[in-house]
């Protein structure tokens, strides 16, 4: 047992962890990862975990490392009676002097676990084999937010170990690693930490630009607001309303650069109102909202497509509560 942050963490090998998953709870674990390279890649093993946690230990959350090759409907119907999420590398290959990577392939895992509602994220990694690039790489963080993943953890700026260390090669520089290094946590810090699963899709269509380009912009706003990867900033040991400030004031100068001041207002409600959401769901915080919208609007399909919304929508500026009531989330219009 080490305590990390102030709070106790225990340690155990898989072949430990069957055996004690009935303890978790008595040793006040409510949170619980297992990350195994031989587990992530046998599925009835998976599959014997999660029923195990389901049936002993139902209240711990669990994050599965999954290798997407085992991801089927069998493992999903597992996971899906289990308090998890599954974290799933995106591997990239080398063929010879080329690098290859299965968008249909991994599209196709994403479509099957959001069709499922199931929570997922993906690991990525960069300048790890001998012919990456800069540019693959940023390629596959566009394909990657654009699956709708809960998160996207970075080995690189969240891991000090050798085994994550990006390597620099004749094509992936030390120039273009620190990109990619200030370019991931900028992704860590506004897309996971700033839990925006919900709308980034969404925001990024009027603004034209890809993802990658986004966090790019992002990573250079971190830098001279020094909360960026050097200057020790930790998004995850923030309040998710910090982050989600940071959010406002950076949507606020990209849609202005955009002369899309118009779209202000309606893009503040999609993030404050999701926002207050995923602190409801999650930390069971209560809150009262004023939005210009009304929320059923904000909620609903149409705001998938930002210039249709504010096009076809009317402004209704309401007083928005929103509470647990009975076991059930209330969103009322005061």
């Amino acid at each position: 047992m080490t305590k990390i942050n102030g709070k106790e963490e225990y340690n155990f090998s898989s072949n430990e962890i069957e055996q004690n998953i009935h303890k978790l709870s008595q040793l006040g674990i409510t949170e619980f990862s297992i990350h195994d390279e031989e587990i992530a890649k046998n599925k009835q093993k998976l599959i014997k975990l999660m029923k195990l946690f389901a049936s002993k230990a139902p209240e711990v959350y669990v994050s599965f490392f999954v290798d997407a090759n085992v991801i089927d409907k069998e493992l999903i119907q597992a996971a899906s009676q289990v308090f998890c999420s599954l974290d799933i590398p995106l591997k990239a290959s080398q063929k010879g002097d080329k690098v290859l990577f299965d968008k249909k392939f991994y599209a196709k895992k994403a479509a099957l676990l959001n069709n499922s509602a199931l929570v997922f994220g993906f690991v990525l990694d960069y300048a790890i084999l001998p012919n990456d690039t800069l540019k693959l790489f940023l390629e596959r963080l566009d394909f990657a937010i654009e699956q709708y993943p809960n998160h996207i953890d970075f080995p690189q700026t969240q891991d000090s170990s050798q085994s994550a260390t990006a390597k620099v090669t004749g094509l992936f520089s030390a120039k273009d690693i620190r990109y990619a290094r200030d370019v991931s946590f900028a992704c860590r810090t506004f897309y996971s930490s700033g839990r925006a699963v919900t709308w980034m899709n969404s925001l990024l269509q009027p603004l034209r630009i890809h993802p990658s380009k986004f966090f790019s912009d992002f990573a250079e706003w971190q830098r001279c607001n020094n909360c960026d990867f050097k200057s020790g900033f930790v998004p995850e040991a923030q309040n998710h309303q910090e982050i989600e400030k940071m959010q406002l004031l950076f949507l606020e100068q990209k849609f202005e650069e955009k002369n899309h001041f118009e779209l202000i207002p309606l893009i503040n409600d999609i993030v404050k109102l999701n926002g207050a959401m995923s602190r409801l769901i999650a930390e069971n915080v209560e809150c009262k909202i004023n939005t210009m919208y009304h929320p059923d609007d904000i909620f609903g399909p149409e705001s998938l497509d930002i210039l249709s919304f504010h096009e076809n929508v009317c402004q209704q500026p309401c007083q928005v509560q929103l509470k647990i009531e009975n076991n059930d989330i209330k969103i009322n219009v005061l």
